[in-house]
């Protein structure tokens, strides 16, 4: 019955499937000793086998391990079966795929399960032998005119992770649709009976499977080049530059950009140069977690270093930290947020100065990204578009520009999760063009007397100081995920009334006044997504904002259950006349969330 109910399966079900997997699990060593470690031990073949593991929108993602909620092999390959049935029942004429992997563990065995399976279905495969970026594996489908691509990768994610990332033809993850095609026909494949599959080297022998050519990196890296906005200003580059690829795949991509845009002072960390899918000294390889940064950081007042530059293990995220005291032993770390709202501000003022600005120019971001980006690009007369959660949803727009031939009307994008773009040659965010983006506005600052601190602080001096938090709260096994549904559920019916219950009534903060009896603070709207609102298709968040008495738009909540993880994501944004009364609204309104949920999860 593998497969074919979308609910949770009986415990007779779980049983009865794992014991199958003793029987035909026969090809990967590490699933079988798993599996034989299971015997008799309920409530770790439960977690295991309770159910498939979920694809949608990004594909696939869980811990690597034997059974039906893990990646292994077999789930591979039942995915790769389903996506080849969707590719042939769905595409007329040649079909082709464009297969990538980053770093991690079992990343190898897994491109080439995948490859295998491909090929066997008749689909010609075009193969990175060596680990790739996932903006290149964008960048590919469309220079390649794939039908489709896939990136073993779980991006950000603990060792303990992988994933399986699907794009579509126009080098941006699936739609919401085509996922839900592609998961009825996954559900529909028998993970050991259905699957056609044939070993990756006889796919290379039977011409089917092609490695990818070193020319189409090269057009990626001029690519990446060619989105500079210095128009010729001058620059100091010998800024003192710490990199770090976090042991992914960004050490040959972002060192080919910053040594062929002239940068002659850069530092590799070298602890974290190497790809390692263990992460040794990085066990959360994500850039925006401060313990991540901490080695790069070291390297940083070893070297009196300006700036340090990460990148997560498959580079389509940035972050950043920046010398913050004359003697070299400070380092600021910069939210998303705050590079994204120099990034726009960059761009558009020597977009504007070297009159290079279109006629109709658009800046996109996510609905959880820092309201105040919006207040950036209007000060520039930049039209913002605002979607989903998910790069995905900006690279489809940015595909509905093309259809108009607006392509070049695109200047920036980007989301609280550390990811930006700018142009069109890929639909997804790319972590080596942002290394190189920053490298220049930080590179022209220095050049010019100043820092990106300071135009940061200008910033919040002209439009206000906006405070951004991101909250998340495990949910476990299939318990933790009905607990989850659960709070959604309740949030959802009880509305406006239950936050601010929740809310403890009224937040009493007075956030923009320092007098918080006249102007009491209150939830004034909810958006649910789940209705599909502004056009964007239906989504599972909610939206709640706070308003004064006046009516001013003063907070927002969102909240939304991740989409890769078993996690609830709530995102707290606060304006404010100071940093320190931002703040201080912010620890009232995600403290009475938290308790709010920690009750739920009890």
């Amino acid at each position: 019955m593998d497969g074919r109910n979308q609910n949770q399966r009986t415990r007779e079900e779980i049983l009865a499937e794992y014991t199958r997997w003793m029987v035909e699990a026969t090809e990967d060593v590490d699933v079988i000793t798993e599996l034989k470690a299971m015997e008799g031990k309920e409530e770790l073949i439960e977690d295991a086998f309770y159910k498939e593991l979920s694809f949608g929108t990004g594909g696939l993602r869980g811990t690597i391990g034997a059974g039906t909620n893990r990646l292994n092999i077999h789930t591979v390959r039942k995915a790769s079966q389903g996506l080849a049935e969707y590719i042939n029942t769905s595409v007329n004429g040649e079909k082709s795929i464009v297969i990538a992997r980053d770093s991690r563990i079992k990343s190898d065995l897994f491109s080439r399960a995948a490859a295998g399976v491909f090929s066997a279905n008749g689909i010609k495969v075009h193969y990175f032998e060596d680990i790739m970026p996932t903006p290149v594996l964008s960048f590919a489908i469309r220079e390649l005119r794939a039908t489709a691509g896939v990136v073993i990768t779980a991006s950000h994610n603990p060792k303990e992770y992988n994933g399986y990332k699907v794009y579509g033809s126009d080098g941006c993850q699936i739609t919401t649709e085509a996922a839900k095609t592609i998961q009825e026909r996954i559900r529909s494949v028998d993970v050991f009976s259905d699957v056609k599959y044939e070993a990756a080297d006889s796919g290379f022998i039977r011409g089917l499977v092609k490695a990818v050519g070193t020319s189409v990196y090269e057009k990626y890296i001029d690519a990446v080049l060619n989105q500079s906005v210095l128009y010729g200003d001058t620059i100091d580059t010998n800024a003192s530059i710490v990199y770090t690829p976090l042991n992914g795949t960004g050490l040959k991509p972002v060192m080919d950009v910053l040594e062929r845009a002239g940068y002659k002072n850069i530092t590799v960390v070298q602890s974290q140069a190497d790809p390692d899918g263990t992460f040794p000294t990085c066990p959360k390889p994500n850039p925006e977690v401060e313990s991540t940064m901490e080695e790069g950081l070291k390297v940083c007042r070893e070297v009196g270093a300006d700036i340090l530059i990460a990148t997560d293990p498959d580079a389509d995220r940035c972050g950043i930290a920046v010398k913050s005291d004359s003697a070299g032993t400070d380092y600021r770390l910069l939210t998303a947020n705050e590079t994204g709202l120099l990034l726009l501000d960059f761009i558009c003022a020597q977009r504007l100065q070297h009159k290079t600005m279109p006629d109709y120019p658009v800046f996109m971001k996510t609905i959880v990204t820092n309201d105040m980006a919006e207040k950036v690009a209007k000060s520039y007369g930049v039209e913002t578009i605002n979607t989903l959660t998910g790069f995905k949803f900006i690279g489809e727009q940015i595909s509905a520009l093309e259809q108009q031939g607006r392509e070049s009307d695109h200047i920036f994008s980007f989301e609280e999760s550390y990811g930006y773009l700018t142009g069109s040659y890929v639909r997804d965010k790319d972590g080596v063009l942002a290394a190189y983006l920053i490298a220049e506005m930080f590179s022209l600052y220095k050049t010019r007397h100043f820092s990106i601190l300071e135009r940061l602080d200008q910033l919040y001096a002209q439009l206000g100081y906006c405070l951004n938090t991101q909250h998340s709260y495990e949910f476990k096994g299939s318990s933790g995920m009905a607990t989850m549904t659960a709070i959604m559920d309740r949030l959802r019916s009880g509305g406006i009334d239950e936050m601010n219950q929740i809310l403890n009534g009224t937040p009493t903060v007075g956030i923009l006044s320092q007098e918080k009896d006249s102007r009491v603070n209150r939830i004034a709207r909810l958006e649910d997504y789940k209705q599909g609102i502004n056009g964007l298709p239906s989504s599972n968040v909610l939206k709640f904002y706070i308003s004064s008495k006046e009516g001013e738009n003063e907070a927002s909540i969102v909240i939304r259950p991740s989409g890769t993880e078993p996690k609830l994501k709530v995102y707290v944004c606060v304006s404010g006349s100071s940093e320190s009364e931002a703040k201080a609204a912010e620890q009232e309104i995600s403290g009475n969330l938290e308790r709010f949920i920690q009750e739920g999860m009890n």
